[in-house]
């Protein structure tokens, strides 16, 4: 008999981690390959986890609402295969010359405060041999982070955490992190050291506090929590600027109350705004392709393929972002029929792991809800987000060959926040710019 590892899979782009909503399989059950065993939960989607083998579940290392990072075994199935090995072995992709070595080691189960932590909280990505390596050393997270990485793209290796863990045993890394406390004005006792709220730490503190008047408590569900994770994540991460401007739509809201009918009827689909606002971004993202970039450390990683990714709204309040794929090879129908299928699988929990992963710039439409404009956070690791607001009706000047005169036009704000370690002042606004002179020079007489 041989025992084969079932491994977190990876969920897509920047998901480094999954809470485990639901056992499907328990130890001592017959599972078929492809057969689902469990159920998980990132801050996207849900989905289903299937066997990779044929057996019986001779193992499950972690609990339901555990979370779990990426490349972790998550159960151990028994198969009929001749067992060569009685350790459990990982491969380890090595740096610099690129050499595959395995390695014996005893799986460390993490606990939970440390699996929530885990990739959880940059874009670097930690193999499950580095991650274990940390945990049974007591490598915080936070430490973790500021291994400098000899891997490629900076990715730390074994070599790196044990020669960490070797340097801190030694008391070398204490008297560098001192040595950085004086540079940046930051000192501590010799029996002090900073401390970290980690999620659970934030719980035990909150049970601590004590409400005064007549209140009601609230407790996050599980989304709601990874969403604010994520929120104050892109903060820390990027440097938020945001640019304002505003744009008289008439022509498009003319053109779409006059055609809405007969494109519903003809294309079996409605006509909202948000695909209207989508084909004029994708024209401009053709013209300043860095706006359709991320920043991985040092470099710029500027993406050909233009992924939409459109904010909706659940029932239950919370915010999901599902793609828009090469939204730059869709006609207006396509996009308009993109948009009602992702918007509706998303208000009934139809979505996959793949209608939210991969995104290059977000849409938001926060005038939905009736609000003129927003200050959006980046959804990382994009470096730019658009909201546009409610259109109005306002009087405004309008300038024709035979001089102003003051109309009743249909006005909408438009709100940028972009990423100011890459994209400068002049870049936003001039893209911003780019989206408003395609929205107010829409061709009212143009077909689907």
């Amino acid at each position: 008999m041989a025992t084969v590892d079932l491994i977190m899979p990876k969920l897509g782009e920047s998901i480094m981690e999954a809470t485990i909503l639901k056992w499907h399989k328990h130890p001592g059950d017959t599972v078929k390959m492809d057969e689902t065993v469990l159920e998980i939960a990132t801050d996207k989607v849900d989905s289903e986890v299937p066997s990779t083998a044929e057996g019986v579940l001779e193992e499950a290392l972690y609990n339901v609402n555990d979370v779990v990072p990426v490349g972790a075994a998550i159960a151990r199935i028994k198969t009929n295969a001749e067992n060569k090995t009685q350790d459990t072995r990982y491969r380890a992709q090595e740096t610099n010359d690129e050499e595959i070595e395995t390695i014996n080691i005893q799986q460390t189960n993490f606990s939970q405060s440390h699996a929530a932590s885990s990739n959880g909280n940059s874009n670097r990505f930690y193999s499950p041999l580095v991650l274990n390596i940390a945990a049974s050393e007591g490598v915080s997270m936070v430490e973790l982070e500021k291994i400098p990485g000899s891997g490629n793209e900076g990715r730390v290796t074994k070599k790196d955490i044990l020669q960490y863990v070797s340097e801190r045993k030694s008391g070398v890394r204490s008297r560098e992190s001192e040595a950085r406390s004086r540079e940046s004005g930051v000192t501590y006792s010799q029996k002090e050291t900073p401390v970290y709220e980690t999620p659970e730490l934030r719980t035990q503190n909150s049970q601590l506090t004590t409400y005064s008047g007549n209140v009601e408590i609230i407790e996050m569900d599980r989304m709601r929590k990874l969403i604010a994770e994520h929120m104050i994540r892109s903060q820390e991460i990027s440097a938020h600027v945001t640019s304002f401007s505003e744009a008289d739509v008439t022509n498009m809201v003319m053109w779409r109350h006059k055609v809405k009918k007969e494109f519903e009827k003809r294309e079996g689909t409605k006509i909202s705004f948000t695909p209207l606002f989508i084909e004029a971004v994708v024209k401009c993202i053709k013209k300043f392709p860095m706006i359709n970039s991320s920043v991985e450390g040092d470099k710029i990683i500027i993406k050909k393929d233009i992924n939409i990714g459109m904010a909706t709204a659940l029932p239950s309040g919370n915010l999901i972002v599902p793609i828009i794929r090469n939204a730059d090879q869709l006609n207006l129908v396509g996009l308009a029929k993109q948009v009602n299928t992702l918007g509706d699988n998303a208000r009934h929990g139809r979505l996959k792991v793949d209608d939210t992963s991969g995104g290059t710039f977000t849409l938001s439409n926060v005038g939905v809800f009736g609000s003129l404009m927003g200050t959006p956070i980046i959804n990382q690791p994009q470096v730019a987000i658009l909201a546009v607001g409610t259109i109005k009706k306002r009087p405004v000047v309008v300038e024709t060959p035979h001089g102003d005169s003051i109309a009743i036009r249909h006005m909408m704000y438009l709100s940028m926040s972009y990423d100011h370690r890459i994209i400068d002042g002049s870049l936003g606004a001039t893209f911003l710019t780019a989206v408003v002179n395609e929205l107010e020079n829409f061709n009212g007489e143009r077909d689907f």
